[in-house]
């Protein structure tokens, strides 16, 4: 990965030399440029830009339906974030390269929001629990790493209210004469999260069960870990597996069957071979599967087809009040 970011730099320096000579005869009046790398970032800065008074233009870079996971950034989306005045980004293991695209930067006075610095002690490690199918083991000779942390932040309503308090104080500083219009947007957006909050809260507090099982990985333990619901799943959040064990099958088909589970969870994939596969091993064999968006498959076209964070969150919640029936 290393090797293939600084391939990417040289190209990107080599593009730097052609568009300083484009924009030496463009127009003086620059206006603002914010990258994000995620949707739900995207969508924020939208919601607190609101009208956007000064005309900011904002970047999504993953945008075509990959995910954090299998991003690799091109040429020209380290030149846009070289450029930029506010850059956006998740801040965990998937994120590595941005560090050295940040090296490159020519506007040195750049605001950086990384979410996970942000959140601080709000952030936890991946947890590997009982029946989940954990990481390959370090080979001999090689150092131990530093702790994982579950990069799928934005999937609780409670961290994006914090998320959006520091979008709004980073669009304050880079565009001091509109900080009003960005501080009354941004209360207007948080008294949104916090009114879904709510309902999660009492739909929660109502529903029969409290315990989720995912045929999948689980990009949802700070969701979880707000309501105080409980879970089982085949992977955590960040694993490239597709393909589960006999052992994993075996242990969540039995635990589906313990706690009379009469729905079997996924993320947003057309396709749910492990959760048909755990149901094929339940006694009763017909359970429903469901599946939360975890976000990571968002493109430019669902954007423009009217997509948000909020829309996403709210269907989110049907799904799960259905899920705990």
């Amino acid at each position: 990965m290393k090797k293939y970011i600084s391939i990417v730099i040289a190209a990107m320096l080599a593009m730097t030399g052609l568009c300083a000579c484009r924009r030496s005869s463009a127009s003086d009046e620059k206006k603002l440029q914010i990258v994000t790398t995620i949707f739900p970032e995207y969508d924020w800065v939208q919601n607190v830009l609101g009208e956007n008074p000064s005309g900011a233009e904002v970047t999504m870079l993953l945008d075509n339906g990959v995910d954090l996971h299998s991003y690799q950034p091109t040429a020209e989306d380290i030149l846009k974030i070289s450029t930029c005045d506010l850059f956006i980004y998740v801040g965990g293991e998937s994120d590595e390269w941005v560090e050295d695209a940040l090296k490159t930067a020519t506007n040195k006075d750049m605001v950086v929001i990384n979410l996970l610095e942000t959140l601080g002690d709000k952030v936890v490690e991946e947890e590997v629990i009982e029946g989940m199918e954990g990481e390959e083991e370090e080979g001999e000779g090689e150092a131990e790493e530093e702790p994982e942390y579950d990069e799928h932040v934005w999937l609780s309503l409670r961290n994006s209210s914090v998320l959006v308090d520091s979008i709004s104080d980073a669009l304050k500083k880079i565009d001091a004469k509109n900080a009003s219009v960005y501080e009354k947007n941004a209360a207007s957006y948080k008294e949104k999260l916090s009114a879904l909050d709510a309902k999660y809260a009492q739909a929660v507090s109502e529903a029969r069960v409290k315990t989720l099982l995912f045929g999948d990985r689980f990009p949802f333990r700070y969701l979880v870990d707000d309501y105080g619901l409980t879970y089982y799943a085949a992977f955590v959040g960040c694993s490239a597996e597709t393909e589960a064990s006999f052992e994993t099958i075996a242990f969540l088909a039995k635990k589906v069957d313990e706690l009379s589970l009469t729905k079997v969870m996924t993320i947003e994939r057309p396709k749910h071979k492990i959760a048909q596969t755990i149901i094929e091993n339940t006694s009763s064999k017909d359970q429903k599967i469901l599946a939360l968006d975890s976000m990571q498959s968002v493109t430019s076209k669902d954007v423009k087809n009217g997509i948000t964070y909020l829309s996403i969150m709210e269907n989110n919640l049907e799904v799960l009040k259905e899920a705990l029936q």
